[in-house]
């Protein structure tokens, strides 16, 4: 028998198993896949915004694999923190332990003014909406969503989705699994203008085409681009690409052709033209703006909290990049989310590549002192940096896999433990299993009937551990 233990039950932990569970050079394979929640799927519940119904709806391919009878679902176990299990002693129970932990941290501006009330990131944001514990009943929202206007600084899909979400009318969400104290908050947001700010042109924007024309769909908002900044991009000029260059990705052709579209009168505008309508009104519009070629050079203050963003505007430098012009704009925020990327972090008792924010490895194989340490692999955002789709997380598991099954004839001669779960247990931890998180959907469900809504996630560590050991839901 091949014991492995998978490390984070998100996509690239689970299609890891289920890569296991598919081969055939070792006909006996048992698989547990460990998370610090109690609760499965990772970014797939907390991290796809909750209007995203058809990409959530991913979570019924995750479960067949999490149900399958030769994997087990061991969650509220940490690995490699103060409280949980080190990357050494899981070493001890499993043939084999692959890490997929993802890429947690959010890059900073490095800009003044950062540290200022009212300046988050966006992981911050989609963590609150979503009902991460970790962010629980955080108040900070309400306090956020005071702002008339808000920046969004970055033009990738996490950038669409929380100007999205703050653009979007309440009463929407209702449907969806947004947790009550959120929806509550959305509901009084008085946020009427969202700006989404790129450094660069519209042709290096990482948002994906659905993403865009979703926010042309927003009952009650308009979008607004201003078409001098478009045509500062030389290939919006030219989509079918420039002399002598390769053609446009298809996806570039087609969001500049949503932006074309939008951008008709919309340099006519004031930047100050505020839309009206009183918090939670029928009649309330929000605009949205989606602006480029304007680098953060500072967050401002007033009364000790943010009031807006100093940008510096850029021009194309004819190499790829941008240069900046010597001209600066002030746009009015009192609220900035980031949206910049994110960045893995160091596992304590794994080695580190702190300038790729990377395991290293090859071919998926943890490399200490750059040699493959015996029994230890990675998937994932840990393995090859926050890049790609969710989909990309198939190919990525299945390389790790074909090389643990290339040395699993000398893994199945380590030790292993015959029952790591009780193993755990005497370590102290209280590992939530299927059964547990079963009980969790049940409360949720239990919950939002009782709010006259669908399923309504349960949004902090106490409740979703008291959910999990009440087996009756």
């Amino acid at each position: 028998m091949l014991f492995v233990a998978v490390v984070g039950s998100g996509p690239s932990g689970v299609y890891t198993a289920q890569a296991l569970l598919q081969q055939s050079l070792v006909p006996d394979v048992r698989v547990h896949v460990l998370d610090r929640l109690p609760t499965p799927y990772g970014l797939v519940r907390y991290g796809v915004a909750p209007d995203h119904e058809k990409i959530k709806s991913l979570q019924n391919s995750l479960r067949a694999v999490l149900e399958d009878e030769r994997v087990t679902f061991v969650g509220n176990v940490g690995v490699g923190g103060a409280d949980g299990v080190s990357p050494a002693r899981l070493a001890e129970l499993y043939h084999a332990v692959v890490y997929c932990v993802g890429a947690s941290a959010d890059r900073a501006l490095a800009v003044p003014g950062e540290g200022l009330p009212g300046s988050y990131s966006a992981t911050r944001f989609v963590s609150w909406y979503s009902a991460h514990p970790d962010i629980g009943t955080d108040p900070f929202a309400q306090d956020a969503l005071a702002a008339r206007s808000a920046v969004v600084i970055g033009v990738g899909n996490v950038a669409v989705d929380v100007a999205r979400i703050l653009a979007r009318g309440a009463g929407e969400l209702r449907r969806t699994d947004v947790p009550r104290a959120a929806l509550r908050a959305l509901e009084e947001s008085r946020v009427r203008e969202v700006h989404i700010v790129g450094r660069r042109g519209p042709s290096q924007a990482r948002f994906t085409t659905k993403e865009l024309r979703e926010l042309g769909a927003l009952p009650g908002a308009r979008v607004v681009v201003d078409p001098t900044e478009l045509a500062l991009d030389p290939a919006y000029a030219a989509p079918d690409g420039l002399p002598g260059a390769l053609p446009l990705p298809a996806v570039v052709r087609r969001n500049l052709e949503v932006l074309r579209g939008w951008s008709v009168g919309g340099g006519v505008e004031a930047a100050g033209d505020m839309p009206g309508g009183a918090p939670g009104s029928a009649d309330t519009v929000r605009r949205i703006r989606l602006r480029f070629f304007l680098r953060p050079v500072e967050l401002l203050e007033r009364g000790g909290r943010v009031a807006g963003v100093r940008f510096a505007r850029t021009a194309p430098d004819g190499a790829g990049g941008v240069r900046d012009t010597g001209r600066y704009e002030d746009v009015e925020a009192q609220l900035v989310l980031r949206a910049v990327g994110y960045r893995g972090v160091e596992l304590p008792g794994l080695p580190f590549d702190p300038v790729h924010g990377t395991v290293p490895h090859a071919a998926g194989r943890v490399l200490r002192g750059g040699v493959p340490s015996p029994g230890e692999y990675v998937a994932g955002w840990i393995k090859r940096g926050p890049t790609g789709v969710i989909g990309s997380n198939r190919s990525c598991a299945k390389e790790t896999v074909a090389s643990l099954l290339a040395d699993a004839a000398a893994l199945t001669r380590r030790t292993a433990a015959d029952d790591p779960l009780a193993e755990l247990r005497e370590w102290g931890l209280r590992p939530v299993e299927w059964a547990g998180w079963l009980s969790i959907e049940r409360a949720e469900a239990k919950l939002g009937r009782s709010l006259g809504r669908g399923p309504v996630k349960i949004p902090d560590w106490a409740g979703l551990l008291a959910a999990a050991r009440d087996e009756n839901g």
